[in-house]
């Protein structure tokens, strides 16, 4: 049983929270740079052709790999990954991951991203994953071959962790993008009827994550022990949506699960719009976290493109909570605390131009530079759209912003080249 709290911290927490959301971006954080990598551009895949016959869906495009980045802990390299392809879930489109090299200037202000690999992701089987929305077993959910890849992040026995927005499920591979195993994300998160269509997956079930808005962002703790996944929006029984599917909730949640133990509990997440989504989350040590929080739009109408701090510790472990409000915290829970840390729109950037685009939803810390600055590498998701390019923006600041403790790697992840 989780211990409510006391009705005066309740207060003192949402103070602290709604006094959070107002807060500028900090002073000492500086865009060291930016670039992109065109649209168009292919991978290293080796696949060739269409998905459709005649079409414009190559297989080999190299786009949308910044729904998620990690750092390996190895000079300059990251992996990227991909997610579910071509038009919304409707091509048969090869899951994949990248490994890329980013090199940074910060005398120059120069982002420079070297392609190394790509790597297809299978199954135990060798069966290969497709972002298709339709390859789902209803008898066997777990065993369905679509996956539709957001958050990634490298352990630290050198393999790594994908969380799937289809399920949501969180699945473990090895370099080779081999899945070793899947972990048992609570049935609360599950939809009991899934179906090709996100409408009527979102009107034929009460519980559950809402269609295409599943398990966004995935963290692990420096020391490797836990994972943290949260949700692009609140589930359907937390009040996510109207009966006539329009938006509503704010409450979202987040899971932790002790990667020794299996055990999980469970955070709220208050969003600051009903509107917007939660895209990805970054351990910073054990107990804090950077969240990405956005709107859905892109160029000159973007308006919520924000990085936030948070702290679980203190926060109320809802997982025996079934249902939570639209808005506002249930009696005797306390939300996670959460602060600004980037806003990317702040003028100081000078991002917020026709460019800007409507998914930044990968994060991760690089090595720290020579002057000992750290590295925050910020990638958007292109939605594998031809006439968008996919980019890159690195943030540097110090300890005074914002102190991170170093993930332990006891094998460096080393996928083939």
């Amino acid at each position: 049983m989780h211990s409510l709290a006391h009705p005066t911290l309740r207060a003192a927490a949402a103070l602290a929270a709604l006094s959070a959301f107002a807060q500028p971006s900090r002073a000492d954080i500086a865009l060291l740079g930016s670039t992109t990598i065109s649209g168009t551009a292919t991978d290293k895949s080796g696949l060739s052709g269409t998905y459709t016959p005649g079409g414009t869906d190559v297989k080999a495009q190299l786009g949308s790999f910044g729904s998620g980045i990690a750092y390996t802990g190895s000079g300059n390299r990251y992996v990227a990954i991909n997610d579910r392809g071509f038009s919304n879930g409707e091509a048969r489109y090869d899951d994949r991951f990248q490994v890329f090299d980013i090199v940074t200037d910060a005398g120059a202000k120069t982002v420079t991203p070297t392609l190394l690999a790509t790597i297809l992701l299978h199954d135990e089987k060798g069966q290969q994953f497709k972002g298709f929305s339709g390859d789902f077993d209803t008898a066997h959910p777990a065993a369905s071959m679509r996956l539709d890849p957001e958050g990634i992040r490298v352990s630290r026995d050198g393999n790594f962790f994908i969380s799937d927005e289809y399920g949501p499920y969180i699945d473990e591979f090895d370099p080779s993008g081999k899945r070793i195993r899947t972990l048992d994300v609570p049935a609360k998160f599950a939809i009991a009827h899934p179906s090709a269509d996100g409408d009527k997956e979102i009107s034929g079930n009460t519980s559950g994550r809402v269609a295409n808005r599943g398990m966004e962002g995935l963290a692990i703790v420096p020391d490797g022990s836990k994972l943290y996944g949260i949700m692009q929006s609140p589930l359907l029984q937390d009040h996510a949506v109207t009966a006539d599917g329009k938006k509503a909730g704010v409450n979202n949640r987040i899971l932790s699960y002790d990667l020794k133990t299996n055990a999980t509990r469970e955070y709220l997440y208050p969003m600051d719009d009903k509107k917007n989504g939660v895209n990805e989350i970054l351990a910073v040590n054990d107990h804090q976290f950077l969240v990405i929080e956005r709107d859905g739009k892109g160029a000159l109408d973007a308006g919520f493109k924000k990085i936030f701090l948070i702290d679980v510790a203190g926060a109320t472990d809802i997982s025996g909570v079934a249902s939570l409000p639209a808005s506002g915290a249930p009696d005797g829970v306390i939300p996670v605390h959460k602060s600004l840390f980037i806003d990317t729109l702040d003028p100081k950037f000078g991002l917020a131009k026709a460019d800007f685009p409507e998914k930044i939803e990968g994060i991760a810390f690089g090595p720290d530079l020579a002057n000992g600055k750290h590295q925050l590498v910020v990638t958007s998701d292109n939605d594998l759209i031809g006439a968008q390019p996919n980019h890159f923006y690195v943030f540097t600041f110090d300890d005074s912003d914002l102190s991170i403790q170093p993930q332990k790697i006891d094998k460096t992840f080393a996928p083939k080249l």
